[in-house]
């Protein structure tokens, strides 16, 4: 009677062999997610204007991926936003998303409605709040308004970013427009939305304040 042994090992070992390559398998469909980096802007963020892939969001997305940094960007801008709006949105985004960084636009709509500031800065403290409670490390971005709104109300609306900044203790990016702010050439024919040539320069004036973010982790 032929020997059962031999065939027998041979079943074990291809078993074992299975048993490895499905295990390969299962970790390499468990890798964790790249963390996510949260963008909450306005129409200055949401693109306005501008062609896919052209915004300055997809330009720092495109930026991190060269750099060697692995997050995955979402833009959760929208055109006409204000604080109000952007505080209403954001727990649903925290919820959705659990993004490892917020970077937080708005304000200048706040502004052109007339928006009383001290509600502007309460929405914006609240909203760094809700992210920080999230477990997200935060970038607030700084606008500023015309000339023509007042010495007094240009103080205290840029002041309005610098306190929240400074009491939530997150980075601020002073002025998204800093250093072609007055070049209309670098803005589309409504004088508010920058062109598509502007949009490096956004990205340049965040970057200081987020790489270290994004290096601390």
């Amino acid at each position: 009677m032929p020997s059962l042994v031999a065939p027998r090992r041979r079943l074990l070992r291809a078993l074992a062999a299975l048993s490895c390559l499905g295990a390969g398998v299962a970790t390499r469909a468990q890798a964790p997610a790249a963390p996510v980096l949260l963008v909450v802007g306005d129409s200055i963020s949401a693109g306005y204007g501008l062609a896919k892939g052209e915004v300055w969001v997809d330009l720092l997305a495109r930026k991190l991926a060269d750099e060697g940094f692995r997050y995955r960007v979402v833009n959760a801008s929208v055109t006409g936003d204000t604080t109000a709006g952007g505080r209403a949105r954001l727990p649903a985004l925290l919820t959705q998303h659990q993004p490892a960084i917020v970077i937080i636009e708005l304000g200048g709509n706040d502004a052109l409605r007339g928006g009383k500031l001290a509600a502007s800065r309460d929405n914006l403290a609240a909203m760094v709040a809700a992210a920080q409670g999230a477990g997200a490390k935060v970038l607030l971005v700084g606008m500023e308004v015309p000339p023509n709104y007042g010495a007094a109300y240009t103080r205290e609306f840029r002041a309005m970013y610098a306190s929240v900044a400074a009491a939530r203790k997150v980075p601020l990016v002073p002025a998204f427009f800093a250093g072609f702010g007055e070049d209309l050439s670098l803005f589309q024919p409504d004088r508010i939305h920058p062109t598509a040539a502007a949009q490096p320069r956004l990205l340049a004036n965040v970057w200081p304040a987020l790489a270290p973010l994004l290096r601390s982790r």
